[in-house]
Order: C-alpha cells, then sequence, then structure tokens
C-alpha cells in the first residue's frame, strides 16, 4: 500500500515533478509515464517507466 506521505515526496526522476497514484501504477502529472509498483515498492526507474499513450485525436 503506497501512502500519501509517501506520495508526497515522490517525484518522477525524469521531469522531476509530482506523481499520483493509478490503480496498480505511480503516474508522472507531466509526462504521464507510468512506474510500476512491486510487493508494495514503488520502481521509479525510467527505464522501468511506460509511456502513456497520449491525447487521442479526433477525426
Amino acid at each position: 500500500m503506497i501512502t500519501k506521505e509517501l506520495l508526497d515526496i515522490l517525484a518522477c526522476p525524469l521531469c522531476k515533478t509530482d506523481v499520483k497514484l493509478e490503480g496498480e501504477r505511480i503516474v508522472c502529472t507531466k509526462c504521464g509515464r507510468r512506474y510500476p509498483i512491486k510487493d508494495d515498492i514503488p520502481v521509479m526507474l525510467i527505464d522501468e517507466a511506460e509511456l502513456s499513450e497520449g491525447p487521442k485525436k479526433e477525426n
């Protein structure tokens, strides 16, 4: 379980901006990278992050 106190001190290692919890991932509020949580430990490594799909364009 990731506590609010931990989320308050975590930052995206790439952007250095705030992150938020979304399901089983920690997500950067700026670049959208999604960092996994393994055994209740956030893996805040850029190489382990998933890129967000970005905004979808309408035709």
